[in-house]
């Protein structure tokens, strides 16, 4: 993996690099050619862990971007990278779920994903790939049986790990009650912002990974007001967990990579530990007066400011 530190997951004893390469580009789905080119461009840094999800419409281009990589010996074969990628919640329904992994690898060119996510506790009605969802077609979202199709697929080899996004610890409990393989990861929205401490806590418990996405607040918030963006990738890489990037800058994309070559001080901890913490994406998509979800602390299970 180069320069990029990695960790073993738990429930699978696979290896995850610390640094992963986010795939989501708004609107999904506009540019696949300058996705690629930019997904191959990564590759060429060193990077090999990438974030994909069928909302994304990136696993397409991501796939070429592979192809292309393997043909032109920037790795010497497709087991050199550790390929993510998320069940939609139009799939979210124990019968939708293996289709959709396949049609997920099928996208990607691919034999296997090293990890299959479900991408949000929440099931809407079959048919679009959109966020945000229609609220009228916001259903029950049944965790035990649609994890016990992620199980099957893991036991199918089509995933060599298995593991969610977006789930509170009263979640996780839920699905740990009758699970027969834990999930390696619970991939998370965590920055110094919305440090997630409990959660942290119980995942390390319960020995499940934690990735986390928007390390720079939602929509880059940090960036630029509170903290550089570079001291926010380094104090989430500091709590453990990998990291999710998101830029096709090409020279922001080899700054990324930096991170591991310093520490952040004991003075930055501790202010970075006073700061007030504020979730930034509630997932008001998902709540509906007539769905499951009627208020963020439904879905999420946990207070969140949204002042």
């Amino acid at each position: 993996m180069g320069s990029i530190p990695v960790t073993v997951l738990v429930s699978s004893d696979k290896t995850i690099p610390l640094l992963g390469f986010g795939t989501a580009e708004y609107p999904f789905g506009t540019s696949s050619e300058t996705m690629k080119d930019s997904f191959l461009h990564a590759i060429k840094l060193g990077y090999r862990h990438f974030d994909s999800a069928a909302l994304y419409q990136s696993e397409r281009p991501l796939g070429e971007a592979i192809s292309d990589a393997i043909q032109l010996g920037l790795v010497k074969s497709r087991d050199e990278l550790f390929i993510t990628s998320k069940l939609w919640c139009s799939d979210a329904h124990h019968d939708r779920v293996l289709p959709a992994l396949h049609k997920t690898l099928k996208n990607l060119k691919l034999d296997y994903l090293d990890l299959y996510l479900i991408h949000f506790p929440v099931s809407v009605k079959p048919g679009e790939y959109e966020l945000p969802v229609k609220k009228k077609d916001l259903v029950p979202f049944d965790i035990n049986s649609v994890w016990e199709a992620m199980e099957e697929c893991h036991k199918l080899g089509l995933t060599k790990s298995i593991g969610v996004s977006n789930f509170s610890c009263k979640k996780l409990e839920t699905l740990l009650a009758t699970a027969k393989i834990s999930p390696a990861v619970n991939q998370v929205e965590m920055n110094p912002l919305w440090q997630q401490k409990k959660l942290r806590d119980f995942c390390e418990k319960k020995g499940i990974h934690i990735t986390a996405y928007s390390p720079l607040g939602a929509k880059g918030t940090l960036w630029g007001k509170t903290l550089s963006w570079i001291v926010c990738l380094r104090w989430a890489f500091e709590q453990g967990v990998s990291v999710l990037v998101k830029s096709f800058n090409k020279e922001r994309m080899k700054e990324n990579l930096d991170i591991f070559e310093w520490k952040l001080s004991q003075d930055d901890l501790q202010k970075i530990n006073q700061l007030p913490q504020r979730k930034g994406f509630p997932g008001l998509e998902f709540i509906s007066n007539e769905g499951p979800y009627k208020s963020p602390e439904e879905l999420w299970d946990e207070e969140i400011d949204l002042s």
